[in-house]
C-alpha cells in the first residue's frame, strides 16, 4: 500500500488569496499597496458615492470650515509666515523675520542694515515666488525695516522725555 501525502494546510488559504489578488488587479486595484493608495478608481469607473453616515475626509473638512468661516485670507497669510524659510531660503530666513501682515503688505525686520538692503533688492523676486507658492493678490508690498536700536521707555508710567542722546535717532 502505498502513502498518500497529507495535505497541505496553507494550500487552501494560498488559492484564496490568489483569487482575491486576481480579483483585485480586475478591479484596477494594486494589491499589497497602503489601503489607501488602493482605493483609487479605475479608468471609467464612476466615484463612488457616500452615505450620510461614512466618516469625512479631515482634509475635506477643513476646507469646507475654512471656507465657510471666510478665513481663507488668514490662512494664506498663515502660509505665507509659516513657508517663509522655503519662499527666501535658509539664510535669508535666518537675517529677516516677518513681524507683520497688514492688509496685503508684509512688514519684515532684518538683523542688520546690510540685510535691510539686501530684502529690499530682493524684493521683487520675493513677491513673484510668494505669488508663485501661496497665490496672487495675497501679498503686494513688502515693507522692510531695519534693525531696531534699545528702547528707554519701561513700564506705563515712564516720564515723556527726550531719552538719551546718544547715536540712536
Amino acid at each position: 500500500m502505498t502513502e498518500q501525502e497529507p495535505p497541505d494546510p496553507l494550500h487552501a488559504a494560498r488559492e484564496a488569496l490568489a483569487r482575491a489578488r486576481r480579483s483585485a488587479r480586475e478591479k484596477g486595484l494594486r494589491p499589497g499597496s497602503p489601503a489607501s493608495a488602493g482605493r483609487r478608481r479605475g479608468v471609467g469607473q464612476a466615484p463612488a458615492t457616500r452615505s450620510g453616515r461614512d466618516p469625512l475626509l479631515v482634509g475635506d473638512e477643513v476646507e469646507r470650515l475654512v471656507a465657510s468661516r471666510g478665513w481663507d485670507a488668514e490662512v494664506q497669510v498663515g502660509s505665507v509666515v509659516g513657508r517663509w524659510p522655503a519662499i527666501v531660503g535658509d539664510q535669508v530666513a535666518r537675517n529677516v523675520e516677518v513681524i507683520a501682515f497688514t492688509g496685503t503688505i508684509l512688514t519684515v525686520r532684518a538683523r542688520s542694515s546690510a540685510w535691510a538692503t539686501q530684502m529690499r533688492l530682493l524684493q521683487s523676486s520675493v513677491l513673484a515666488r510668494i505669488e508663485a507658492e501661496v497665490g496672487a493678490g495675497v501679498v503686494t508690498d513688502i515693507q522692510v525695516q531695519g534693525p531696531a536700536g534699545p528702547h528707554w521707555r519701561k513700564g506705563p508710567l515712564s516720564s515723556g522725555g527726550p531719552g538719551p542722546r546718544d547715536t540712536y535717532g
